[in-house]
């Protein structure tokens, strides 16, 4: 019997509707997290300081996140997709309990990584599993569903976590996922069947070292330019090179890669996955700096920045339906440029005319993310179709690799933007002998221990109530549109690669 029929006769063993509701569960978890945590971001920060760290939070998961994903996906065609993702699911859980423990920002980013890792299986498994028990003619309409079921959690994952830094201790933020991943478990331990000719397994641990180190000093770079010298900075850099150089070397001669180079050879991989990598980095500044700026520079409270950053999650959800509902009649090259103009739109507006207030903003975050959701839907669709099952979770993996190699990517550049132009700015105001780069999260929490201050806790609360924290937000306002224009850049690269795409005819699984 061929892999195909074992295949097929698992599938007829699995309870679909079960494993379906495990796949939901664990999207939804998956997609709480991101969203609850950056709305809590700015009161996190206020409470454990150590704002020049903010973006380590995001990246530092995101880059473990990275550099699982491949090996998950490789894991899943040699072992199946059931006992990795249960794995996944258990180190993501570990990690979050352990983030609600942290007592300082050093702590939690380092179990942040820890839940990046697990969070590395949750995602891509959950999108190849779909691919895996639904025909073409039933994925895409699956596909949009599920989309649907991160849109909804990301339109809570805003108001509860603005609703627990509020009301509540900040750590459930982290611990509120934790019913849905041991929901998720059971339903998967229980009802899905897979019949999987185990192969000896080849990983490329060394492509991955690899990886990380090219990630990692390559965001240490960008994040913390200027605090390096030239000299270290040009170190740092040639580390990333040579490296990247390394890994390209390696990745050609693994027999089980970590990145499969020549899945890039197919033109219309190629184009998505660039252009999921700059749409990923859109994505980064608007889900992680959005927040930042509507409570500290605007002013509001952590539930307005919650609202403002649902209208992505709306837009996503809505879009990935229509565009799974409608993508065999309309074509894949159709759908991705209508995707890339909406994320190019949605950032102009964003970079334009964010001050004008949380509505002019949620609306660009809504259009970014009806683009968001347009582009996941067209290019995991086209891109399950034009290999086999037996590549089927390297080849989802790589397309999600390279979003959450933007997101990370994004989130070390803008951070490093950040950084740098609040140091810029607030010498340029005369502010820098009054408040510190940390001082911000006073802004953010409307936090006392701003530092460092002459005159205490008691003076900082007073400065910052006064014209000089006026000047702060103005510092704070003015750094984030430059963080906007590049989010602007990046949607800009990502409506170009979406024009170079080739069409894809869509014929139904036999």
């Amino acid at each position: 019997m061929t892999d195909q029929a074992n295949h097929a006769q698992a599938q007829r063993k699995t309870r679909r509707p079960f494993v379906m509701t495990a796949i939901l569960m664990a999207m939804f978890m998956a997609a709480i997290e991101a969203t609850i945590v950056a709305t809590s971001m700015p009161s996190i920060v206020a409470k454990l300081g150590g704002i020049s760290l903010y973006s380590w939070v995001f990246s530092g998961y995101l880059l473990m996140q990275a550099v699982s994903v491949p090996i998950y996906g490789k894991l899943s065609d040699l072992f199946g997709r059931k006992p990795i993702f249960i794995i996944g699911i258990v180190i993501f859980l570990t990690g979050s309990v352990l983030s609600g423990l942290a007592w300082s920002m050093e702590a939690l980013i380092g179990f942040r990584i820890l839940q990046g890792l697990g969070a590395g299986a949750v995602l891509p498994l959950a999108i190849t599993l779909i691919g895996d028990l639904y025909t073409l003619e039933e994925r895409g309409r699956v596909q949009g569903y599920t989309s649907a079921v991160w849109g909804l959690s990301s339109i809570i994952g805003p108001l509860a976590g603005a609703l627990i830094v509020q009301y509540a201790n900040w750590s459930w933020v982290f611990w509120v996922n934790v019913p849905f991943g041991l929901v998720a478990i059971f339903l998967v331990v229980t009802w899905l069947h897979e019949d999987v000719v185990h192969k000896q397994p080849k990983i490329d641990y060394g492509g991955a070292l690899l990886l990380l180190v090219t990630l990692s000093t390559l965001m240490l770079a960008v994040t913390h330019a200027s605090d390096w010298s030239v000299t270290a900075l040009g170190g740092l850099l040639a580390v990333t090179v040579v490296s990247a150089a390394l890994f390209i070397w390696q990745e050609r001669r693994a027999p089980e890669p970590v990145m499969n180079l020549a899945l890039w050879s197919n033109p219309l991989m190629m184009t998505a996955n660039v252009a999921t990598l700059a749409s990923g980095i859109a994505m980064v500044g608007v889900i992680s700096f959005l927040p930042t700026f509507i409570q500290g520079a605007l002013g509001t409270t952590a539930l307005i920045a919650g609202f403002t950053l649902s209208g992505m999650s709306i837009g996503w959800p809505l879009a990935a339906t229509l565009a799974g509902h409608n993508l065999v009649r309309m074509g894949v090259r159709r759908w991705s440029r209508i995707g890339g103009v909406f994320v190019f739109g949605g950032a102009m507006v964003l970079a334009l005319f964010a001050s004008a207030g949380p509505v002019v903003a949620g609306i660009a975050a809504f259009i970014l993310g009806c683009g968001l959701g347009t582009l996941n839907t067209t290019f995991i669709v086209a891109i399950q179709t034009t290999v086999p099952w037996a590549q089927r979770g390297a080849a989802t993996a790589s397309n999600l690799l390279m979003r959450i190699l933007g997101n990370s990517l994004g989130a070390a550049i803008f951070g490093g933007v950040l950084n740098t132009l609040l140091l810029r700015n607030l010498n340029e105001k005369g502010l820098a002998q009054t408040f510190s780069i940390d001082s911000v999260q006073g802004l953010l929490g409307n936090a006392t221990h701003v530092a460092p201050v002459a005159g205490g806790a008691d003076k900082a609360a007073e400065l910052l109530n006064g014209p000089a924290g006026e000047a702060l937000r103005t510092v704070l306002a003015s750094s984030l549109h430059g963080v906007f224009w590049g989010v602007a850049v990046a949607g800009l690269v990502t409506v170009l690669m979406t024009f170079r795409m080739q069409e894809l005819k869509l014929e139904k699984d036999a």
